[in-house]
Parts: structure tokens; sequence; C-alpha cells
């Protein structure tokens, strides 16, 4: 039996994609632990670190505002790790036989924490939930490209300098990855394999597309009047949802949905009787007082059975993505039979089937999302995920990629 274990920041919110993978590697008869700097859930084969690991956390959190104070918000997080923990030693790793590593910034690991764990030998697959594998240090580069060839000069900076950061910690990955060859790179979405396999970091390196697990049994739909009702929603509302760890994150594009609602409702006849349904952080009353709508605010969901009821609840999820890799909330709201309106950028197109179970609207127009949710809910589109997504096809890429790495060890 195959022995894995993962690695990962957190176990909320987005982060739950290890143990979703954990589970489903479960049922599959493949053994899966996860190591998680941050405290969570109480389950069955997770070890947190404790709380030395996680005062080392905060204090790189610390230095990086001090380095990093010189950038332009609206490019979004840019990581430069310096301090770190090294767990290569933990009997977890030691015993494992494939290391997968996930999200492990913000002071968990840094370049000597992936050396070390690189170093044991064992075959380290490292998910790519967004592009900060392939870049001198931004999590989406947006337009830029400079990560085929090489980062430096970065947009994020306002200094303008070439050797700064981005340089920096591009030249500190080439070093890594140059230097083993038990490396295995994962893309949940199209996009970023596509990305990976011209990327100056990676274009060497195997590199899979296999998107993130998602349990069908527990996402799914049940009557939309039920779900209404214990939300205390009237059932013959027309509801549209909308959803994100933070919704003031300059990824998920919170202006231009809010301009979309402001046309959508220009339509009398189409937007009579509808409602907004908000979850996640971030909330403020400005932003509930610029809704044209009635609005229904969840704040933070902690819980899945809390999140598979508003996307019954709602009769469309709208997700105006600047940039995604491949957001969780398209794959949820999907399983649910919710359809989603999303711009046609990152990963959002790989789950969505134009007008089929959601609707794809052109990049950063907020009149095509408004096209979209008219199209949706005048069509009663009902949302449905696509054959790449299910579970039996995901696992069976993983199993795949345990063959492949089985393989190559013994050529070499």
């Amino acid at each position: 039996m195959t022995k894995v274990v993962q690695i990962q920041f957190s176990m909320e919110s987005g982060a739950r994609s290890a143990l979703r993978l954990q589970n489903a590697f479960v049922k599959n008869d493949i053994a899966s632990k996860i190591v998680s700097l941050q405290q969570g859930a109480n389950v069955p084969n997770v070890t947190y670190l404790g709380k030395k690991a996680r005062l080392v956390s905060r204090l790189d959190e610390k230095l990086q505002l001090r380095r990093l104070k010189n950038t332009k918000k609206e490019f979004g997080l840019f990581s430069y790790p310096i301090l770190g923990t090294d767990i290569s030693q933990l009997p977890e790793l030691q015993e494992a036989d494939v290391i997968y590593i996930h999200w492990v910034w913000n002071g968990f690991l840094n370049f000597t924490s992936l050396d070390k764990i690189a170093a044991l030998n064992k075959p380290v697959v490292i998910v790519m939930h967004d592009m900060w594998n392939i870049s001198g240090g931004c999590h989406y580069s947006f337009t830029c490209d400079k990560y085929i060839s090489g980062c430096h000069n970065c947009q994020v900076f306002t200094t303008g300098k070439e050797n700064d950061l981005s340089a920096k910690g591009f030249k500190k990955k080439l070093k890594l990855y140059s230097k083993y060859n038990n490396l295995y790179f994962v893309s949940p979405s199209k996009w970023l394999y596509n990305c990976a396999k011209e990327a100056l970091l990676t274009k060497n390196k195997p590199v899979f597309y296999i998107p993130n697990a998602l349990d069908n049994t527990l996402f799914k739909p049940f009557d939309k009047a039920t779900a209404k009702q214990i939300l205390n929603i009237d059932p013959n509302e027309k509801v549209i949802a909308f959803g994100a760890t933070s919704v003031n994150n300059p990824y998920k594009g919170w202006p231009y949905l809010l301009k979309a609602l402001e046309i959508f409702k220009q339509d009398a006849a189409a937007s009579e009787n509808v409602s907004v349904l908000i979850f996640g952080s971030g909330h403020s009353k400005q932003i509930a007082d610029s809704i044209p709508f009635k609005a229904k605010f969840m704040g933070f969901l902690g819980d899945e059975y809390s999140t598979m009821l508003v996307y019954n609840a709602a009769d469309v999820f709208i997700v105006p993505s600047m940039a995604d890799n491949q957001p969780t909330t398209v794959q949820e709201s999907l399983c649910c039979g919710t359809p989603v309106v999303g711009f046609n950028v990152g990963g959002i197109p790989d789950m969505i089937a134009h007008k089929e179970n959601g609707y794809l609207a052109n990049y950063k127009d907020a009149e095509d999302i408004s096209n979209g949710i008219k199209y949706c809910l005048q069509s009663n589109m009902k949302g449905y995920m696509l054959p790449d997504f299910y579970p039996a096809v995901t696992i069976n890429k993983h199993k795949e990629l345990f063959n492949y790495i089985k393989q190559n060890a013994a050529v070499q």
C-alpha cells in the first residue's frame, strides 16, 4: 500500500483540498496523513505542529511585511519565505513513500525547509494551488509572463529594481529545482498546467494535470425551496450567491460583480423578486449598502454542511475572479446543481460548459456577467460537474502519477 503524507499550512477554507484528497485516498486504499501548521478540525491522521512553529510563522509574516512594504496591492499576494520550520525528521515524512506539498507559505516552510524535504530522496509532489511555484514570488502574474524567461523588475514592486525579491526568489527556486530529480508538479487546472509547461523553472520537470478532489456524496443537490426556508429566504425569490474567503481579495473581482448587479437591476422584469446571498469574511457596511438588492450575509462558513446548504439555496452562483486556479466554489456549486457564472480566465473554463452548466463571461466585462445571470435565471439552468472532476477520474490520475513515479525511479 502506498503511504502518502501531505503538508499544508492550514486545514480551513480553501486549504481543505488536502483533507478532501486524503479522504479520497483512504476510500481507495491509499494510506494518507497530513501535517498542518495551523490548528484545525479534530480529524484522524492529521498532525498539527506546536506553538514554536506557529510563533516562527507569525514572526516570518512580520519580517515579510517589512520587506514587502513597497508593493502594489492590486497585484495581490507576494511571498518570499524567510523563516521556516524543518519538518523533515517527523515520523510522518520518514515513513512516507510519497510526500505531497500543498500551500505552505506564511512562514511555515522556507527554501531551506524545502531542500531538506527533497533531500530525503523520496518522491515530492508539489501541488500548485497558484503560480508561486513557477514565479519569483507572486501568486498570480496577471498579464506578466516573466516566469517564462526569468523574473526580475517585478510589477508588484514600486522600486523598479532589476535584482529585486522576485529575481532572488526565482534564482533560489531554480537552484532548488535543478538540484533534485525527485520533484513532480501537479496543477489542478489546465491553465496553470500550460503555464508550468512553459515556465523556465518547471518546463523540464514532470508536470501533471489533476483537478482537486471533491466528495460528491456531501456536495449534492436537494430541494431548493427547502434550502431557502432553512435560511429564512422566501422560496419564491431568485437567489444570486457569491462567496470567497475574503470578498475584499483583489483576485476575487467584487467590484465587477457589484457593477453587474447594478446593470442587472436596470432590467426590471428580469430582476424582480431577486435577492443576493453572500458568504465569506471581509464584509463591511459599505459593501452591504452598495448592493442594489435585498442582501443576506452568511459570514465565514466553517463547515461544509452550511456551505452546501448555501449553494442549494442559490439559483445562480457568481465567480467574477480576476485570477484563479481551480476555484473550489465553482466545483462545489456545480456539484449542488447550481449553475455558475464566471469570467473566462484561469481554471474557470475547465469547469464551465458555456450555456450548459453555467455561463463564461468575457474577461472584466461586468455587463456580460449581468447577461450570464439573466441567462441562467431565465433558462432555469441546472449546474452539474464535468467528467474531469468525477471522484473516480481524479483518484485514477493520482494512481497514474504513482505509477509514473515508480517507473521513473526504476529508470534512475
